[in-house]
């Protein structure tokens, strides 16, 4: 007698393995790098990226391309995870970690498709990477700490090359000189949250400039602004979180009265309480008051009255970072302001940029701490400007805690390749044919950069190989401007060794991951969820793309 099948999974679940799995998750990733390819390097192409709310967003950074593609392919959305790894743990190099993920996995594909265990080309890829990690700490070059022209030098450096292949590289030397400046005015511990980014439409970028302290937008004013003073020298500043304006009385309330006089009590009583509040601010010899809530017109002219300036509705940011930068603490009453509570700097004043009135701080006693103020034509230019100048100052915060840097350019990966070829010589069996293939990976980054830039990649890998496999050419790489190959260590390219470490570490962990995965099971959406008229196209057509489903089908195909 026949069994029944045993059914386990609810109807209507897709389940794929398998061979056919494992490869379909490579050509999904695969078409992911394709997106990004063409951004690598100093001739690397833009992205305009639309959202669905018809934002445009023009970028040429690995991770936030990847992020706006809205990926849905499991498998590939793995990719998007490295390139946000290597964003918050490096801060550049996003592209190049998702391009070297992706070649790993092109390369394996022959071997997946002739039968070779998935696990085995995962042990030889760890075992590649580990052996390219350790070449990195061998040749990677040391700067010393204690010769600051030396490492300012080598951190402006980095800060350019990073720079270079982002939308401002022709400005490049301006922003990689004000980038250091603004990293090495924080404290040892090199907090982020230390460096404001401001952006005001109009003028050059050449008119962005770096604050020594602490600069926010002026705040929305009342009537009576107007008269108070706009600059001090060493004030006293109050941090407040109260709300200094009259509030109109609620609708529904109701109040019973059988005088006049009783009446008046009643209005007095919101006017006293106010004014006692304004006096204890004022008796406590504050000269800057800013509050995260209103301050009202009464409150701004009672200030303006006896010389004050006062700001309602600072943001809890620019807040915090004041506190921080001048001293004090965030009060939520007025009563009991003492010098303990207050903070100070050296100067304030209010100021003109652009088409937009600014409030600085400088001369903070308590943290170090520095504004940009970024200065454009476009909003969407001036958001790439914030993220390619986020990307450098990662990278001069990560150089100055580790202070070795390697040559860029595809330099370090021909010479990894060249490494794990020659030591690939030396084993036999399947792993010397996997160390190669990885050894193969490792030359997309030289070879995509020439072909960004128009070049014959053919030709530059040869030269390049040339120059590789003799006595010291270990810095040789591709050299844009000449279409020739240099040594890129004297050209002063130059990358944190950290940078390449973290990304052939994230890219061959992402490789590995998607090798072990043989099996995918996706259930079936309920009615409630689908959008109107069906399955999205987000599983369908093309590797699980956006926009990759097959309309008029019930359901997308399986991965």
């Amino acid at each position: 007698m026949m069994q029944p099948p045993i059914i386990l999974l609810q109807e209507g679940t897709d389940t794929s393995q398998g061979k056919g799995q494992l490869i379909s998750n490579i050509n999904a990733c695969s078409v992911v790098v394709d997106a990004i390819r063409t951004t690598l390097g100093p001739r690397g192409m833009d992205k305009l990226i639309v959202d669905s709310n018809g934002k445009t967003v023009i970028s040429n950074d690995g991770a936030t391309i990847v992020n706006l593609l809205d990926i849905v392919h499991p498998a590939a959305h793995i990719l998007v995870d490295i390139a946000k790894s290597q964003d918050a743990e490096v801060g550049d190099g996003t592209t190049s970690v998702v391009l070297l993920a992706g070649e790993f996995l092109t390369q394996a594909k022959p071997f997946i498709e002739e039968g070779v265990h998935p696990l085995l080309i995962a042990r030889s890829f760890r075992k590649a990477t580990s052996l390219a990690i350790e070449r990195i700490n061998e040749i990677s070059i040391k700067v010393k700490r204690d010769n600051l022209e030396e490492q300012r030098a080598m951190l402006e450096k980095c800060a350019s090359t990073s720079l270079s292949s982002k939308l401002i590289s022709h400005q490049k030397s301006f922003f990689s000189k004000m980038v250091v400046d603004a990293v090495m005015q924080l404290d040892e511990n090199l907090p982020l949250n230390m460096i404001g980014v401001k952006k005001v439409h109009g003028g050059s970028l050449e008119d962005t400039r770096l604050i020594a302290g602490v600069a926010f937008k002026k705040t929305f004013s009342y009537a009576g602004f107007e008269m108070q003073p706009k600059q001090y020298e060493k004030p006293s500043i109050v941090l407040l979180n109260i709300e200094l304006e009259l509030k109109s009385e609620r609708d529904n309330a109701e109040i019973r009265i059988d005088s006049v006089e009783e009446y008046q009590e009643v209005v007095d009583a919101e006017w006293t309480i106010l004014y006692e509040k304004l006096q204890k601010i004022v008796d406590s010899g504050a000269k800057v008051v800013l509050s995260k809530l209103p301050i009202g017109d009464v409150a701004t002219q009672f200030f303006a009255d006896r010389d004050v300036f006062c700001a309602g509705r600072v943001q809890d940011a620019d807040l915090k970072r004041t506190m921080k930068a001048c001293g004090g603490s965030i009060q939520t009453t007025a009563n009991d302001l003492n010098k303990a509570v207050l903070g100070t700097c050296e100067s304030f004043r209010e100021e003109q940029i652009g088409g937009e009135r600014y409030n600085i701080f400088t001369g903070c006693p308590q943290a170090k701490t520095c504004t940009l103020i970024l200065r454009g034509g476009a909003e969407q230019f001036i958001e790439e400007t914030e993220r390619s100048l986020h990307d450098a100052i990662m990278i001069v915060r990560r150089a100055l805690r580790n202070d070795s840097v390697v040559a860029g350019g595809g330099a370090i990966e021909m010479e990894l390749s060249r490494q794990l070829r020659d030591y690939a010589r030396t084993i036999a069996g399947k792993q010397q044919l996997l160390i190669s293939a990885y050894a193969r990976a490792l030359e997309v980054i030289p070879r995509q950069l020439c072909e960004n830039a128009g070049f014959d990649s053919i030709n530059m890998l040869d030269k390049l190989r040339y120059e590789h496999s003799k006595e010291g050419g270990i810095w040789y790489g591709v050299d844009i401007m000449k279409e020739d190959v240099v040594d890129n260590f004297s050209s002063f390219v130059w990358e944190p060794s950290i940078m390449k470490v973290n990304a052939l570490t994230a890219a061959s962990e992402a490789a590995c991951l998607i090798l072990s995965v043989d099996e995918t099971i996706k259930h079936q959406q309920s009615q409630q969820d689908l959008p109107p008229g069906g399955i999205p196209g987000g599983m369908g057509g093309m590797g699980g793309m956006p926009g990759g489903g097959m309309p008029g089908r019930g359901r997308g195909r399986p991965m």
